[in-house]
């Protein structure tokens, strides 16, 4: 595919201009909110199908990621019957109570916790374990849950930049560059992490201080709650909790367990597998339907559009043109091709999702390693460690920017809860550019 993609980049034709053109339009949509996110996408994906600038064996064998689109489906089973049975609320009052009731102290903590979550398990996993809990907790101290959502969404995209699992561009760049350990991201990408991740407490405080205030009222009526009542079906709840620690185990130790048996266990193999347990331990009164129920079905569709629509600017060379010609700008500098790696991939991240765009990166980079003829391999390490930098903090950058932003604000929307592209991006714009102007420091400072 990136051969081809390649060749297209020469001459992109009139299928990579329409590629970009329903691109732009698909994503114009998501930004005004003009129509169902799912429907924009879906649309865009059959336009660019029937224009043959993708083929459905392509965007089914290559782009549709259907790992993500398991694992999603999977945690939101175990989520769903969580909520159903009130294990989500009875989570979300011993954490308000454990905190006196003081909604800062909540922004604070549930910010910590999505990016511990992130940087351990994934970003996607990690929303979907969160999202139900913010909203449960801005309910019960009655105050706006968006500065909650933007904290976890902002907060998991920071995290996950801090492992090298943590983000599938860590993933693909490691994958890609042998010499890049998980000790290594640790040691580079989770320092930075923990240094944005203070920021980000710190200035989520100060841009929420008047919107954070529960009353006295609510807050001692909070505190004299019995949790225990929230719990519907206890027997349900049991099982529920058995389930989803289960799966919670199996994410952690799925990795050590397929290096230790030689059999590669997948986390969206974990994920429907709770699911399925949930669904075979479930009373008989509880039937399969209401069981899928759970799933958030729009979010799947958009994402299997969004897909097709981004891998048809892969596919039609538009993104590994744009790659192509940012190297050709760099002239070999190291310096210069880190800084223009780390922007460039934080833009891009920002305004789409990073895959296709790293995809296309990781080639072009091996290539320029080649015509440099560099004594030593590692002196484009810095290069690599901007890319992965920058498009895992530019996913936070927008509401679109990254697969957990949009299951975040799709969760919160089946909740009653919509959380507009416009409100998103006056935090997580600023926050992202805070952590890519940290990211260039520390590049400069410590990589070159």
């Amino acid at each position: 595919m990136h051969q081809v993609a390649a060749e297209a980049a020469v001459s992109p034709g009139w299928q990579a201009v329409a590629a970009a053109g329903v691109f732009l339009a698909v994503y114009a949509v998501l930004i005004t909110d003009k129509m169902s996110r799912a429907a924009a996408a879906l649309a865009g994906a059959v336009i660019l199908a029937l224009l043959g600038a993708i083929g459905l064996e392509d965007a089914y064998g290559e782009h549709i990621l259907w790992r993500m689109l398991f694992l999603l489906a999977g945690m939101m089973v175990l989520t769903g019957m969580a909520s159903r049975t009130g294990l989500v609320q009875y989570a979300a009052l011993k954490a308000v109570q454990r905190l006196k009731a003081c909604p800062r102290k909540m922004l604070a903590v549930l910010t910590v916790a999505a990016a511990i979550a992130s940087a351990l398990l994934d970003q996607v996993t990690a929303v979907l374990l969160l999202v139900p809990l913010t909203l449960s907790t801005a309910r019960m101290l009655k105050v706006d849950p968006a500065p909650y959502l933007i904290a976890v969404i902002i907060a998991v995209n920071v995290g996950g930049t801090a492992t090298m699992t943590g983000t599938l561009p860590n993933l693909m760049v490691a994958g890609a560059n042998p010499r890049l350990s998980y000790s290594d991201f640790l040691l580079h990408a989770g320092l930075i992490s923990l240094l944005v991740l203070i920021l980000t407490v710190v200035l989520l405080q100060h841009l929420y201080r008047g919107k954070l205030n529960a009353g006295k009222a609510e807050r001692k009526e909070l505190l004299a709650v019995n949790a225990a009542a929230f719990v519907k079906d206890r027997p349900l709840a049991v099982r529920t909790a058995i389930a989803f620690a289960l799966t919670l185990a199996g994410f952690v130790l799925h990795e050590p367990l397929s290096e230790w048996t030689g059999v590669r266990i997948e986390a969206a193999a974990v994920a429907l597998a709770g699911a399925t347990l949930l669904m075979l331990a479930g009373p008989r009164s509880q039937s399969a339907d209401e069981v899928l129920d759970a799933i958030d079905w729009r979010t799947v569709v958009f994402f299997t559009g969004l897909f097709a629509v981004v891998g048809a600017l892969a596919e039609t060379g538009v993104i590994a043109r744009l790659a192509t010609m940012a190297l050709q700008l760099a002239h070999g500098d190291i310096g210069y091709l880190s800084m223009l790696a780390l922007w460039l991939a934080g833009i891009v991240s920002a305004a789409t999702d990073s895959t296709p765009f790293v995809a296309a990166m990781l080639p072009l980079l091996a290539e320029l390693a080649a015509q440099m003829e560099t004594a030593d391999p590692a002196a484009l390490d810095p290069v690599w460690w901007s890319l992965a930098l920058g498009a895992s903090f530019g996913g936070g950058g927008t509401l679109t920017g990254a697969a957990a932003n949009v299951v975040a604000a799709g969760m919160a929307a089946r909740d009653g809860e919509k959380l507009s592209y416009a409100e998103y991006l006056k935090i997580g714009a600023p926050v992202t550019l805070l952590a890519l102007a940290v990211s260039a420091a520390y590049v400069v400072l410590f990589l070159l």
